[in-house]
């Protein structure tokens, strides 16, 4: 007994269909994207660890990499992380600010 009333109690029932405006979603995937920049950062900073070094007291190889080259690197991808930050924030501030219940100006 208690199964046809709970079996009709799911057909009257509509599931409203989930739909998420364009802007809203690509503010989402942004921010998402945002909270995955520390992991990329940090997985650009461990690459010079996999590159080979010199023994000490050994001949420096042709394969080795260059003190220069790694710091050079190193900058290199801080700056692009910092740029991509920036990018980043700037977006979700215009996207959010046209999302606001008042338009374009502010308040």
């Amino acid at each position: 007994m208690s199964e046809g009333t709970a079996g009709s109690g799911r057909a009257d029932r509509v599931q409203p269909a989930v739909f998420l405006e364009r802007q809203s979603y690509r503010r989402r995937r942004l921010m998402d994207a945002a909270r995955l920049l520390p992991l990329f950062g940090a997985l650009l900073f461990a690459v010079p660890l996999l590159w080979p070094v010199a023994e000490p007291g050994s001949p420096p190889a042709a394969e080795t990499v260059l003190m220069s080259d790694a710091m050079i690197y190193v900058f290199v991808a801080w700056t692009v992380l910092i740029a991509v930050i920036a990018l980043f924030g700037l977006s979700t501030r215009l996207w959010t600010r046209n999302d606001s219940p008042h338009g374009q100006g502010r308040d």
